[in-house]
């Protein structure tokens, strides 16, 4: 296949000539002209137009940066919150689509928030065809991650998996060394996975160098020890368990050691507090669950009070939480014999803490069915 890269450098480079030595005809258009390349297997084009003329995909691989005072080699947490830059991106694919025919697919594989791609950039693409599909690659082994990487995302309008993600998925077929997982969604789904991915490693690195601290700090501790006993914990931390998003962490341990974590930092004057973050954040995605459940209407009952399927303890409870912020904002948690209109019960070891009078069960698993009731799936918006 003739392959297009717009942008040619430390993301572009190194995956043009991968897909190059796989045996596609691979032709790039940068500004630089510093770059050293093999005229043999990739070949430069002096203009965007000449380089997406006649290709069969043209990958956008330009950076979208942030000010350079938001590289983090200088302290960045005191700095106001701020988006990428998407001005060569939205440049980039101007041009590109002004000089490019349906039977074309432009590919952006640069990394952008969720929702960019539905609100600046698709609107741009009006004359050919369009795929969003971040690369999850580590500086140093592009090219290899590139063709082994732990999952190809192909984002569609639509989240289709046929016509413009089929064909893509085709080519990806032709060049990969592994077998990746297809995970192939919306515009936004694919944006979500991306940040997510880079942000959850993010979170793990800041959580363990947080056991450093404290090993340095309280003394008699070996952080190794600690965090190959962690690493090494398959069942929940290292594995698939809480991975599907629901009502939030309750029990009587869980909240509790993060508050009493908050305690220990401010004993250790670590000059940080990570579970203060988290704590604000339990408390406010239970604030805007109960926010969305009475949007359905105000007289609500909660199938359990537990704080989870199948135990009648109520330590910690998240439901007890969500009920809460029910009541302060103006709702009512009402019993079952307030509910003469019920005609069926849910089962509490479902987990579907929330139905509600309206004949409306609010389903945070996303799991309920009912042709009865109007279910709302709690996070699925698609």
């Amino acid at each position: 296949m003739k392959i297009g890269f717009i942008g040619f450098g430390k993301l572009g480079q190194p995956c043009g000539e991968k897909i190059a030595e796989k045996g596609h005809n691979v032709f790039f258009y940068d500004t630089s002209n510093d770059i050293e390349y093999n005229p043999d297997t990739t070949w430069r084009l002096d203009t965007i137009k000449d380089l997406v003329t006649g290709k069969d995909i043209v990958f956008v691989a330009v950076p979208t940066p942030h000010h350079p005072d938001y590289d983090g080699k200088a302290p960045t947490h005191h700095l106001p919150p701020k988006d990428f830059s998407y001005d060569t991106v939205v440049d980039v694919i101007k041009e590109a689509n002004e000089n490019m025919v349906p039977s074309q697919l432009l590919v952006l594989i640069s990394t952008v928030l969720p929702g960019t791609v539905r609100e600046r950039i698709a609107p741009l693409v009006t004359k050919t065809r369009f795929v969003y599909n971040p690369y999850l690659i580590a500086m140093g082994t592009v090219a290899w991650d590139m063709v082994n990487p732990e999952m190809v995302m192909i984002g569609t309008e639509d989240g289709s998996e046929t016509g413009d993600a089929k064909e893509l998925r085709e080519f990806y077929e032709t060049i990969m060394e592994n077998d990746p997982r297809y995970v192939i969604g919306t515009w936004d789904e694919c944006e979500c996975i991306k940040v997510f991915y880079n942000t959850f490693i993010s979170a793990k690195i800041g959580l363990v160098n947080m056991i450093q601290d404290v090993a340095q700090r309280q003394g008699n501790i070996d952080v190794d020890v600690v965090t190959t006993a962690l690493r090494d914990s398959t069942q929940r931390i290292m594995g698939p368990s809480y991975m599907k998003a629901g009502m939030g962490d309750g029990g009587a341990c869980h909240p509790r050691d993060n508050i009493a974590l908050r305690y220990m930092a401010e004993k250790l004057d670590l000059g940080y507090d990570l579970f203060d973050g988290i704590m604000k954040a339990r408390d406010k995605q239970a604030k805007n669950m109960a926010i969305e459940v009475l949007r359905h209407g105000e007289r609500v009952f909660f199938t359990s009070d537990s704080y989870k399927p199948g135990v009648p303890y109520t330590n910690g409870s998240y439901s007890i939480l969500v009920q809460y912020y029910i009541e302060e904002s103006g709702g009512r948690v009402v019993g079952e014999h307030d509910l003469p209109d019920v005609i069926f019960r849910v089962h509490e070891t479902d987990d579907i803490p929330v139905i509600n009078t309206a004949k409306v069960v609010f389903d945070p698993w996303r799991t309920f069915k009912s042709e009865e009731y109007t279910v709302i799936q709690y996070g699925k918006t698609r």
